[in-house]
């Protein structure tokens, strides 16, 4: 009973902790200025301003990898930083290179019932310790949404898309991430 217990707790806090963090993300985004303009509602896409992302505490501006997809899609990963609650958070940026809008591939959330229920997603990525030959799926939260980025169904030309996905950690400092209709890149674990 205590096991059940302390493995319930644990996922509420780490749902608690994606909550926060996501909560704390929209409310820097703000919303509009004072410009006259009103914001840009479709999806969670931004159209690129020319300037480069600014670079996270830990994290240097080149990226760990760039993996090409398809239909012109591209997915910048900035970091894969291991938590303090065992998990091991992969941060991106999903990118269309395509001259017009693309629908994101319904293969990205995976072919899990659970997770494909709740949504597009990026549910079907995985990390895969090479040495101890295990692969590590998206974890989950206690009503079986995925602890990624949800909710995205087109991007426009030259859109992108702040990606994340949230993963058990491995016991080694370097996987291999794998995402369908992507290649596949070898990422360093920090933290």
């Amino acid at each position: 009973m205590t096991m059940r217990f302390t493995a319930k707790a644990r996922r509420g806090m780490v749902a608690l902790a994606v909550a926060a963090g996501l909560a704390v993300g929209a409310a820097g985004c703000g919303g509009g200025g004072d410009d006259g303009k009103r914001p840009d509602n479709s999806a969670s896409a931004s159209r690129s301003t020319g300037s480069s992302p600014s670079t996270q505490e830990g994290q240097s501006g080149k990226p760990l990898a760039e993996l090409k997809g398809s239909d012109g899609l591209s997915l910048r990963v900035t970091s894969a930083q291991r938590d303090s609650g065992g998990f091991v958070t992969v941060n991106g940026v999903l990118k269309n290179d395509a001259a017009q809008s693309v629908v994101i591939p319904s293969a990205l959330s995976g072919n899990e019932t659970e997770i494909v229920k709740n949504g597009r997603s990026l549910g079907g990525a995985t990390l895969v310790d090479p040495k101890g030959k295990k692969r590590y799926y998206v974890l989950r939260d206690t009503e079986g949404r995925p602890l990624t980025t949800t909710g995205f169904s087109t991007l426009r030309a030259g859109d992108t898309l702040a990606v994340f996905m949230q993963f058990p950690a491995p016991p080694v400092n370097e996987v291999e991430f794998q995402l369908p209709t992507f290649s596949s890149a070898t990422l360093p674990i920090s933290g």
